[in-house]
């Protein structure tokens, strides 16, 4: 990221980065950038920002903010309803240290799908930061695996055939978590006891 920050400096290119899914908290500090070092000249925000309630917008820093009232519009940004609702978030993120607890949770959290990886040797990998994980198959279970999850209680995200995601509540337990991991297992052992096995290359 800072090489791309210096080559947009050179050629003067605007850095604008996406926080729509990563930011708010969500990857164990406020913006995922921060992780980077990077600060972008504009950045999009979403989702978390308006916990559950649609809203939208873009963050610019002042040498990149020309904007006039009318030169943007927004479906979901913009009036009082939703900008209530983004502050009141906002504060609530900011006065609850939401990042650190994500960061703190997200590593129980990756730490226990990595116990489950051993376990199951078709999950091959685990990526992501903070509350924004993914768990890899070396297999396209990625459907039956949700069907499964739904009918244990838990609600995941098929991204790939051989992919799963988790987005949990920002504010999720670690008891939650270890929860959320034996119910997944459970959906696990019976996807895997249905399919075929991989054949070797």
């Amino acid at each position: 990221f800072k090489r791309i920050r210096e080559i947009c400096d050179r050629h003067g290119v605007l850095l604008i980065l996406d926080e729509v899914m990563c930011g708010m908290g969500r990857s164990g500090t406020l913006h995922a950038s921060e992780q980077e070092g990077v600060a972008p000249d504009i950045m999009t925000v979403a989702k978390g920002l308006g916990g559950g309630v649609p809203v939208g917008g873009f963050l610019a820093t002042e040498r990149v903010s020309v904007l006039e009232p009318g030169d943007h519009g927004s479906t979901y940004g913009g009036n009082p309803l939703v900008c209530a609702t983004a502050l009141a978030v906002m504060r609530y993120v900011l006065d609850h240290d939401i990042p650190t607890h994500a960061a703190r949770v997200g590593a129980h959290f990756q730490r226990r799908l990595q116990e489950l990886r051993k376990r199951w040797p078709a999950a091959t990998g685990v990526r992501g930061r903070g509350l924004l994980l993914a768990l890899q198959f070396d297999r396209e279970i990625s459907g039956e695996l949700l069907l499964a999850a739904v009918d244990e209680g838990l609600l995941i995200n098929a991204v790939t055939p051989s992919a799963i995601r988790f987005m949990p509540a920002l504010t999720i337990t670690e008891a939650e978590i270890d929860e959320a991991v034996a119910r997944l297992e459970r959906a696990i052992e019976r996807v895997l006891a249905q399919a075929r096995p991989v054949p070797a290359v």
